[in-house]
C-alpha cells in the first residue's frame, strides 16, 4: 500500500542533514581499506592529520578541532598511544596540559594517508578545485549551524 504524504519537507530524501550524515559514513567507508591494515579508525586518522600539520598539540586543542569532548578523545588517544602512533606528554610549563606527539610510526603512515586521500579525490571525479569549493560550502554551513540559525516563531 502506497501512502501519499503531504510535501512538508519531512521525507528522508529531502533532508540535507541526512545527505551530509550518509556522506560522512561514505567517507569513512572510503578510507577504511587504507586504514584498516594499519589498525587505524577514521577518527584516529583525523588526529594524525592534525599532528602531521603541527606536532605536540594539546589534547584540548585536538578536541576543539575535531569537535570531540575529552570523554571521547581520551580513549581514542590512549589507543593510538598503545598502537605506537603517538606519545602523550605533560607540558613542562603547565602540568595540567597534555600534549600529543607523533612517534616514528605515526610519521611513517602519512604516506598511506596521502594515498588514501588521492583515492578519495579520484572517486569524487579528481577535480581538486571542485572538492575545495564543496569543502568551503560545507564548512560555512557547519559554522552557520554552530552559530545558531534563527528559529521560526
Amino acid at each position: 500500500m502506497s501512502e501519499h504524504t503531504p510535501s512538508d519537507g519531512l521525507t528522508l530524501d529531502e533532508q540535507l542533514c541526512f545527505a551530509v550524515y550518509s556522506t560522512a559514513h561514505a567517507f569513512t567507508a572510503a578510507y577504511k581499506p587504507a586504514l584498516e591494515p594499519l589498525g587505524l579508525t577514521y577518527p584516529q586518522y583525523l588526529v594524525l592529520m592534525i599532528l602531521w600539520e603541527k606536532d605536540g598539540v594539546a589534547v584540548k586543542d585536538i578536541g576543539k578541532k575535531l569537535f570531540l569532548d575529552s570523554g571521547t578523545l581520551t580513549p581514542l588517544l590512549k589507543r593510538l598511544e598503545k598502537a605506537g602512533f603517538v606519545r602523550r606528554q605533560r607540558d613542562s610549563a603547565d602540568e595540567r596540559v597534555v600534549r600529543i606527539f607523533l612517534t616514528d610510526r605515526g610519521r611513517e603512515v602519512r604516506k598511506t594517508g596521502a594515498e588514501a586521500r588521492a583515492g578519495v579525490v579520484c572517486a569524487l571525479g579528481g577535480k581538486e578545485s571542485e572538492i575545495q569549493e564543496l569543502r568551503a560550502a560545507v564548512n560555512k554551513m557547519r559554522e552557520q549551524l554552530r552559530a545558531g540559525a534563527p528559529r521560526p516563531t
